[in-house]
């Protein structure tokens, strides 16, 4: 199961970080930073792409988009999500639940450096309702992560 994945990878990786489990789903951003009360820029969404045969993970803040131009020169080619079927089968954690930690075989992965402009993100830690405050450069070095600038400015609120 794939919160059983999360909660032994982190055990080894990082014993004190603790899998917060939820009542209520964090599926989406929206979900996510009302459940652990943060702002959605905070929640860390993982994102699954193939470039050409390249299969990857990017891990983004919650309120940006994906800047095509800027992921083609970064990925080298033309970054396609996969399906939720290929999601769950490479990464074994079901959409809503994506997440760095826990796969079941080593997988790329880049952190966009917009969440640096956070102490504490909150990815999902391989279940619907399952997530891990952690800070991005900790992430980063537990997933061997490459830090990368691929994202939109976020849309202003007000």
């Amino acid at each position: 199961m794939s919160l059983e994945s999360v909660r032994a990878h982190l055990a080894k990786a990082a014993p004190d970080l603790e899998v917060l489990v939820t009542e209520d789903s964090s599926a989406t951003v929206d979900l996510a930073a009302a459940a652990h009360g943060v702002e959605p820029g905070q929640i860390a969404k993982t994102l699954s792409f193939r470039v050409k045969d390249e299969v990857f993970l990017l891990v983004a803040r919650g309120d940006a988009r994906l800047d095509n131009k800027k992921a083609k020169a970064a990925f080298g080619g033309k970054a396609k999500m996969l399906s939720a079927g290929e999601v769950v089968e490479i990464t074994s954690h079901p959409v809503g639940g994506v997440c760095p930690f826990g796969l079941p075989s080593p997988l790329k992965v880049y952190c966009d450096v917009s969440l640096k402009a956070y102490d504490v993100v909150i990815p999902a830690a391989g279940a619907t309702n399952a997530a891990v405050r952690i800070a991005p450069d900790r992430m980063a070095e537990i997933t061997s992560a490459e830090w990368v600038d691929v994202l939109q400015p976020p849309l202003a609120t007000g």
